[in-house]
């Protein structure tokens, strides 16, 4: 190599190391920016040198063991680390909680969005009456400190569940009709009108009335999409919000089908849990 190549490469080099640094919001990673700050979609703190993204493993215990559906579980939740299998013990606030926990049936009627108690030994715990009989999909939502933030499945199952529907996914029509949650009502359109898998769409979602519209824990409002077999679960936040108020979510359905869709939104102190069924086409 020449002596003017080689001076053309320390050059690059010197040019490199005086660029800003990128700062990246650890949950939405499209969101970077050239100084620290907060992430305006999430409300996450922007860093720097984001570690490479590894799976944790997700540990749930159940006291008593056997769960009898309508009766209390006392669950402990332990969140693992991929290299020592050893429960971690520090995480980062996201949302204004450590912690979110996210219970599905497998007929997709029941859905709840909880946030178990911290222990002192980065232990979570909460006591729950599984409604009906049947398998439940467990989701927790966390971001231990110095890595990424994760979503882990786990799936629990009733001791009366009925053996032969555990392998059945659920059975959706699409209805993107509106919905009226405590004291909201949400409207649904989507861009494209006919979702498409594998491709972004943006899910726009109407509020009336549109005062006294509050922030839930930090956002606009929360979604959790699964698929009828409850194999893909998509947790996200708003991207945009706009007059009316129209509040926008941008996802990608991974597969063809349909999709239950929950959005929580709050009003005047209410949080108002509704669902839509949204169909996704597979790509010609």
């Amino acid at each position: 190599m020449s002596n003017s190549a080689i001076g053309a490469v320390l050059v690059l080099f010197a040019a490199l190391a005086q660029a800003p640094e990128d700062f990246i919001c650890p949950m939405d990673k499209d969101v970077r920016a050239a100084t620290p700050g907060k992430c305006p979609r999430c409300g996450m703190k922007l860093v720097a040198n984001l570690p490479e993204w590894e799976e944790y493993r997700l540990q749930v215990i159940t006291r008593p063991k056997a769960i009898e559906a309508g009766k209390a579980v006392d669950m402990e939740f332990r969140v693992l680390d991929p290299r020592s299998s050893k429960p971690v013990t520090d995480f980062e606030v996201v949302h204004e909680k450590p912690f979110h926990l996210f219970l599905i049936s497998q007929d997709l009627r029941h859905f709840a969005h909880e946030h178990p108690e911290p222990g002192a030994d980065g232990r979570f715990h909460f006591r729950y009456a599984f409604p009906a009989e049947g398998a439940y999909r467990v989701a927790g939502d966390c971001y231990p400190r110095g890595a990424t933030p994760q979503f882990l499945l786990q799936t629990l199952i009733t001791r009366k569940a009925p053996i032969g529907r555990l392998a059945q996914a659920a059975y959706l029509e699409e209805d993107r009709s509106p919905k009226n949650g405590e004291n909201l009502r949400v409207e649904l359109q989507t861009e494209p009108a006919q979702p498409l898998a594998g491709k972004e769409t943006l899910l726009f979602f109407r509020l009336s009335p549109g005062d006294r519209v509050e922030q839930y824990l930090g956002a606009w409002g929360h979604m959790l999409a699964a698929s009828a077999d409850l194999i893909d679960l998509i947790h996200d936040h708003p991207l945009y919000v706009t007059e009316g108020p129209r509040i926008q979510f941008n996802v990608i359905f991974p597969r063809e089908g349909v999709y239950r869709v929950w959005v929580q939104f709050q009003r005047a102190g209410e949080v108002n849990t509704v669902a839509f069924n949204v169909r996704a086409s597979a790509l010609r």
